[in-house]
């Protein structure tokens, strides 16, 4: 009995040093993309494909995703509310649901799922095939050429989709509100603009550029650190998935908390 219990706790310890070194691992990754993205040379081209590849192809899923969130969403609510009376005011629940979180978070997980996932596959694949020792060889700069890019324009580009996820998300809500439960245009559009503040738009974006950082530095770190052929490959773009996913869901608690601690103060 003994000796499993020191099996487990030696295991609890093994996991929890291989943790903290892929934290610390991160960490240092981001800490030189920041680095390297304030010195010159600046590489507008590589950025411009990168804006393609993870912000334009994104658009359609996300749309799509947004609208029916919306439309589920004001769907439930009307109904609850339906039983007080009170389904005049589906459009705040909806608009503030939408706008503080479900709009950034399942943009989010969408976004961290495909694009994450091709940052590990992308970088990976190089690193199997030695193309970034290469790299290195030949003295370029791979953090500078493979991982800023994609790091800073996931954080410009998540908290455009996460507009357009939000705005389809609440005129889906009220297209279902009309058509379900009779709730004016005017009254939705008046209880939405009459609660909702610039404060919230702003909590749900700062909570984007957070999520960018997050899905962009892990998928990199991941497929720089890919080992094992195209079977590791495998295992590690799983790996981003989940740990991204994760990753945007406990971080959106700590920042709830802190842009709630910011309005109050």
């Amino acid at each position: 009995m003994m000796a499993r219990l020191r099996g487990v706790v030696e295991e609890l310890g093994k996991r929890a040093l291989v943790f903290v070194d892929e934290l610390g691992a991160m960490s240092v990754l981001a800490g030189q993309t920041f680095y390297h993205a304030l010195t010159p040379p600046y590489n507008l081209r590589l950025l411009v494909a990168q804006m393609d590849h993870i912000a334009v192809r994104s658009v359609s899923i996300v749309s799509v995703a947004g609208l029916f969130v919306g439309l589920v969403l004001a769907l439930q609510t009307a109904y609850g509310l339906s039983r007080f009376g009170a389904t005049g005011t589906v459009g705040v629940i909806v608009g503030l649901s939408m706008v503080r979180e479900l709009g950034p978070v399942v943009t989010a997980i969408l976004v961290g799922g495909r694009v994450g996932s091709g940052f590990t596959a992308e970088l990976g694949s190089m690193r199997v095939t030695e193309q970034i020792d290469a790299m290195r060889a030949l003295g370029v700069n791979h953090i500078k050429r493979l991982v800023v890019p994609r790091v800073i324009l996931t954080m410009i580009a998540l908290p455009l989709l996460t507009i357009i996820a939000s705005t389809l998300g609440v005129f889906g809500g009220m297209a279902i509100s009309q058509y379900e439960f009779n709730v004016d245009y005017h009254q939705y559009f008046n209880s939405l603009t009459s609660y909702i503040r610039v404060a919230d738009m702003l909590s749900g974006l700062g909570k984007t550029v957070i999520f960018g950082l997050l899905i962009a530095v892990i998928g990199c770190h991941n497929g720089l650190r890919t080992r094992g052929g195209t079977e590791g490959l495998g295992r590690t773009t799983t790996g981003t998935v989940v740990t991204a996913s994760l990753s945007v869901f406990v971080s959106d608690f700590f920042l709830t908390k802190f842009f709630w601690w910011l309005e109050g103060w």
